[in-house]
């Protein structure tokens, strides 16, 4: 009788055990998939991850209960919110407060914290999390993702450090931040929410505001708009440089080459851009003419803080001077520091040119700084990224001066706005048709993945070659 038994109901003891295996083995083929991306073209599983994750949050927007109409919001719409969220850029062509509901701005303000963690921060987490670990190219990715900020098998602590980074970061601003929203008369709740949601979008450099009219009523307001700013100016840092800062504070000499280099770039570009959008606006009655000595300082140091990725504005970027737009391009291009919340080139790849340039003019073989020489790949990456950049912004420029039929100069700076990811704007994303609407969306994902991928695959392919062709020198200039 036992034995029967055992025999009638080994099937049904059987089946789950194979489903269970099956659903083992679609995980395990899925694991081994990743894997083997993260090991063997780690800049690929970047480029999936963030694809992948933009079309999640597309998906969100998408829905009736993100709409404050309870409508579909159009795909163009809901993808172009997604990935200026998710590339932390900050344009919009649906007003932030007033289209979407809280669950809307709720998806944006996740997509902003997740996205600022960066595309090859996502690639490795990924691969740590469906793996358990990185092999030794994908472990490469991530160090090169930190600038070299720690030995290889630190890899998995430097991801933590970079998420508990920005917590911290991020609710120290919250914390100084929603008092100043108390006493302006909101109440708890709201501005709790307003606080957070400001902490995120300054940190991660991403523009994106809650109020219908921005920042714009607390223009005068320095409890405000220092947090901003600063919260800006250390997510344009990049995390290897808070690393440093955290480990050696303000003693220079501890410093590595790549801290140095980005400070103080940050600083000149800081002080410069400062100085001549002062200069430029002045007399500017539509914008800060008819304000005082302090308040035209400080809207001065502002625009220069968030030209360079930030994207929050107190003036109308209509408004300004032809010259200030011109400069206001330039600094956008700049960008900020390298693995940071900021986008555009790159301050440490303009230090590497001007220092290459300096070196050529001074007859100098090699190219040093603080008694370190830079290697020859490094200023190849550096070229690379910067015609890479230019062409990005060259052919968008190119596309939607046909669609839109704009101004150049509109075109140019909303060009570049988009693929630095920095969120200043003339409201011309608001005004494009669809078509150049994609384009935009095309160009922000371009330029917050494209020449991070590419530097970060450029720095570790090396091709042995078995042989070396004579060298002959072209006229150059």
């Amino acid at each position: 009788m036992s034995h029967s038994q055992s025999r009638s109901t080994s099937p049904s003891n059987w089946q789950p055990v194979q489903q269970e295996r099956e659903g083992l083995w679609i995980f395990t083929r899925v694991r081994d998939f990743i894997d083997n991306i993260a090991n063997t073209s780690p800049a690929r599983l970047a480029l999936t991850v963030f694809a992948v994750v933009i079309l999640f949050f597309t998906g969100l927007l998408s829905l009736p209960a993100a709409s404050a109409e309870g409508v579909v919001t159009p795909l163009h719409q809901a993808l172009f919110t997604a990935v200026s969220s998710v590339c932390v850029t900050g344009l919009t062509v649906v007003s932030t407060a007033t289209h979407w509901t809280f669950f809307g701005q709720l998806v944006i303000l996740v997509g902003i914290f997740v996205g600022g963690l960066g595309t090859l921060t996502l690639a490795s987490l990924l691969a740590l999390m469906v793996s358990k670990r990185l092999g030794v190219r994908g472990k490469l990715i991530a160090q090169e993702a930190m600038n070299n900020a720690g030995r290889l098998g630190e890899v998995g602590t430097l991801l933590r450090i970079v998420i508990v980074t920005s917590v911290v970061i991020e609710g120290a601003l919250a914390l100084a931040l929603i008092p100043r929203f108390i006493v302006l008369g909101e109440d708890f709740w709201q501005a709790v929410w307003h606080g957070v949601f400001y902490s995120i979008s300054s940190f991660n450099n991403a523009g994106f505001t809650p109020h219908s009219d921005g920042i714009v009523p607390y223009e005068t307001d320095l409890w405000i708009l220092v947090p901003l700013m600063l919260g800006v100016f250390l997510g344009s840092l990049g995390f290897p440089v808070v690393m440093v800062l955290q480990q050696n504070g303000l003693n220079w000499k501890k410093w590595n080459l790549h801290t140095k280099l980005t400070i103080q770039v940050s600083f000149i570009l800081l002080a410069a851009g400062t100085v001549l959008w002062a200069m430029m606006e002045w007399d500017n009655v539509r914008t800060i003419a008819n304000m005082g000595l302090g308040d035209k300082i400080t809207h001065s140091l502002f625009a220069s803080v968030m030209t360079r990725s930030g994207g929050f504005n107190l003036v109308d970027q209509n408004h300004m001077e032809s010259t200030t737009m011109l400069l206001t391009d330039a600094l956008m291009f700049a960008g900020g520091g390298s693995a940071s919340t900021a986008g555009g080139i790159k301050v440490t790849t303009i230090a590497v040119m001007f220092l290459a340039i300096m070196a050529e003019a001074r007859g100098d073989a090699d190219v040093k700084v603080y008694g370190r020489t830079i290697p020859q790949g490094t200023m190849r990456v550096a070229i690379s990224v910067i015609v890479a950049g230019a062409t990005l912004v060259s052919v968008a420029a190119f596309l939607l001066l046909s669609i839109s039929g704009a101004s150049l100069d509109r075109v140019l700076f909303e060009s570049i706005s988009a693929f630095a990811t920095v969120g200043l704007s003339t409201n011309l994303s608001a005004e494009l048709p669809p078509s150049g609407v994609y384009v935009l969306t095309a160009l922000m994902f371009a330029g917050r993945v494209g020449t991070v991928t590419l530097a970060a695959g450029l720095a570790l392919r090396q091709r042995s070659q078995l042989f070396h062709y004579p060298e002959e020198r072209p006229i150059i200039g």
